[in-house]
């Protein structure tokens, strides 16, 4: 049976990662000491050949997707941009630790919503309908591998939406350029909108997901099969 793995991957290192920023919508570039970094993975590491390319509107997605896929034209999601933090935009953790509305925020486990930012239920809506239609996308067009360029809280969340197995996002974290790889079987995600996670990417730069990680999978899969029949 046809399936289509997509590698979702993460944009090189920014300033604001260095210096601890919280930085969602802010448009700001791949960092110099970034771009060294994702030419050195490049070079001792190995990325997936793909047939198509998309990508965060932001410049350090597209700025990453032309490091490491130079003959790549991204077709640019608006809906994969990460959370915005509102007036937090651009702020470090310091900066705010006397904020009260911050303090509540962080006690909340980020539950509530940012002063003009986007609330968690926003943001989680915007990504299924970016993913969802671009899953479609793929299967219309016959597609069967793609890179998909984005943020770290995006790829954290997707895949804790849509993955098995099933973890907290913070399992999920991922160093700037690198990711994970998942694969769509159409029956399964036609079924129960799920797909599997298969390895971590760049190949080289960290193991391959096996083992206990695989029969945590096909238990899942086992268990959403069951609960089916159940239904029947």
């Amino acid at each position: 049976m046809k399936s289509y793995v997509i590698n979702f991957i993460r944009h090189g290192m920014t300033q604001a990662n260095i210096n601890g920023q919280y930085v969602g919508v802010t448009d700001i570039p791949v960092c110099e000491e970034g771009l060294n970094k994702l030419k050195q993975l490049k070079n001792d590491c190995s990325y997936p050949k793909v047939e198509a390319y998309y990508s965060s509107p932001l410049k350090r997605c597209i700025q990453t997707c032309g490091e490491i896929y130079p003959e790549a034209e991204p077709i640019v999601i608006d809906g994969l941009k990460e959370c915005d933090f509102g007036d937090w935009e651009t702020k470090t953790p310091s900066e705010l630790k006397d904020n009260a509305q911050y303090q509540a925020w962080i006690k909340s486990g980020r539950q509530l919503t940012p002063p003009n930012g986007e609330s968690g239920e926003q943001f989680k809506k915007r990504l299924c309908n970016a993913v969802e239609k671009l899953i479609e996308d793929l299967m219309r067009n016959g597609i069967t591998s793609s890179a998909v360029f984005a943020h770290g809280g995006v790829i954290m969340a997707i895949l804790s939406l849509y993955g098995l197995p099933k973890l907290n996002p913070y399992e999920l974290i991922v160093a700037n350029g690198c990711g994970y790889s998942v694969r769509v079987t159409p029956g399964l995600w036609m079924r129960d909108k799920v797909f599997e996670i298969c390895e971590k990417i760049p190949l080289g730069h960290v193991e391959k997901i096996g083992g206990k990680f695989k029969n945590m999978i096909d238990e899942q899969i086992d268990g959403e099969n069951g609960k089916k029949e159940e239904n029947v």
